[in-house]
């Protein structure tokens, strides 16, 4: 799928034009390697695995996994401080990220709908209209259309929007993104999908709460890292083998 989805697009040419550059030759599938673990340094920052969070079965795995990592080739530095409020920061990203996302939401679903040779909706404007005319269909009682009709709201990306992305980049590079190179790291683990705000990530199941829920853990890296973050997720899960087919029940 990302072999499929990365490169050059003509149609998307700044975006694509700056990441391009790190697709590998070859391809992604060359780095399913058994040994991903192998001469990999993996940080585990503070704040993210602890008793107030989680109960002490999923603790126990994720210590568990951690041996695991270091016992595969991985040099493992746990204790990394991220922030000294870790909390602060991650709601900052977090509102920033929101104001970004939604204003882009729109002026790239608008580009993507117009342009397409036959489409019932041709804005984001059409798509809301759309969907109140369906409720059924779209189980709008369920999950509504919050973040649509906040979306149809903005327009296009002003001074508010443009601050809001010149914070997340300087908080990224001011961050973690010198925490990683200062301890010269590969990856950084947390818990289920909590440093999403902080990198793109792969995630792999982990283990299965008292309740049978499945928790994860999070490869995290900088741009380019994809490779290496495919090594260590697909060793993680060749070694751990914790996933198992979710059951149905009629």
């Amino acid at each position: 799928m990302l072999d499929a989805i990365v490169g050059y697009d003509a149609l998307d040419a700044e975006a694509t034009g700056a990441a391009s550059k790190y697709v590998p030759n070859g391809g992604y599938g060359q780095f399913l390697r058994m040994d991903g673990f192998k001469g990999k340094r993996i940080g585990i920052p503070n704040g993210f695995f602890t008793q107030e969070i989680f109960e002490k079965k999923q603790l126990r795995a994720y210590q568990k996994h951690i041996e695991l990592m270091r016992k595969h080739g991985a040099m493992v530095i746990e204790n990394i401080d991220i922030t000294k409020n870790l909390t602060e920061v991650q709601n900052v990203l977090f509102s920033n990220e929101h104001i970004a996302m939604i204003a882009e939401f729109k002026l790239s679903l608008n580009a993507y709908l117009s342009d397409l040779l036959y489409s019932p909706v041709r804005s984001l404007a059409d798509v809301i209209s759309f969907n109140k005319a369906h409720p059924a269909e779209e189980r709008l009682k369920d999950f509504g259309q919050p973040y649509f009709i906040e979306a149809q709201k903005t327009n296009g990306i002003g001074p508010v929007e443009k601050a809001s992305i010149q914070r997340l980049n300087k908080l990224s590079a001011e961050g973690l993104e010198k925490l990683m190179r200062k301890h010269q790291l590969d990856a950084i683990i947390t818990p289920n999908n909590n440093e999403r705000v902080f990198f793109a990530v792969s995630g792999m199941p982990a283990g299965y709460d008292s309740q049978g829920v499945p928790f994860g853990t999070c490869f995290g890296g900088l741009k380019g890292y994809e490779p290496r973050l495919i090594e260590m997720a697909y060793a993680f899960e060749q070694a751990t083998k914790v996933r198992r087919m979710p059951g149905f029940k009629m």
